[in-house]
């Protein structure tokens, strides 16, 4: 049993997946271990997690949807694997690695310096001394969606969408994954929407922390076409009509 299991999401990602980074990750911390969820790939990202498999010395799990699903549903699928598992912090990241994985030891940093809190989100802030690199429409686009999603959650949050996450198990972010997510790509906002619900504002405030990442770079051959962001929309839409 690890301490540490990171879902890894992939969907067609043969040209952007870097295999050696995540042994390099294996090899720094013998704390951790991977689960990638292909989610239905048609190019050659399942023989490159089978390699990864084989070389990960039974650190690295891939788990195979048949047919595509959807960023939400793969996530969910590997998280609620890896809450079985009995890792005691579980998160998940984005394959592309546009947040490094060195960004994980500070992650684990910030939830041991403070017990109470569950959850650690990476945050995309351009700060001097951080070395953030995004598409200026994806940032303002973001910034208009981050400001709509804090007035839905009545929540001060800064970036919802960042797919670097890390989280206690047990703790009400864990229990937020059981039930199916009724959004395709907005699923981080549902996570954070179940804890206000079960927990209300301010205590569900006080278990996330937001860390601004040190370094964030956009990486080309993003999945997100304009009719998610139209669908991104709609469903926040439906997250405030159906809040309590």
């Amino acid at each position: 049993m690890t301490r540490i299991r990171l879902v890894v999401p992939c969907y067609n990602e043969a040209e952007r997946l870097d295999a050696a980074a995540f042994l390099r990750f294996l090899s720094s911390r013998p704390d951790s271990s991977l689960l990638f969820v292909d989610d239905g790939s048609r190019d050659a990202t399942p023989a490159i997690l089978a390699g990864l498999a084989a070389e990960g010395g039974g650190r690295v799990e891939v788990m195979t949807l048949v047919a595509n699903q959807g960023k939400a549903r793969a996530v969910r699928h590997g998280v609620l694997a890896a809450i079985e598992s009995g890792a005691a912090l579980v998160g998940y990241w984005d394959a592309d690695l546009s947040t490094p994985l060195d960004a994980v030891g500070s992650f684990v940093e910030t939830l041991d310096a403070r017990p109470g809190v569950d959850l650690v989100m990476g945050a995309r802030v351009k700060l001097l001394g951080r070395d953030i690199e995004r598409l200026a429409a994806r940032h303002y686009a973001g910034r208009v969606f981050a400001t709509a999603a804090s007035i839905v959650l009545g929540l001060g949050v800064y970036d919802t969408q960042c797919g670097a996450k890390l989280f206690r198990s047990p703790s009400p972010i864990a229990d937020a994954f059981r039930d199916p997510f009724r959004s395709r790509w907005i699923f981080d906002v549902e996570v954070l929407e179940r804890c206000v619900r079960r927990l209300g504002k301010a205590a569900a405030a006080a278990r996330i922390y937001e860390y601004p990442l040190v370094r964030w770079h956009h990486a080309p051959g993003s999945k997100l076409m304009p009719r998610h962001v139209l669908r991104a929309a709609w469903d926040l839409l439906l997250i405030a009509a159906t809040r309590d």
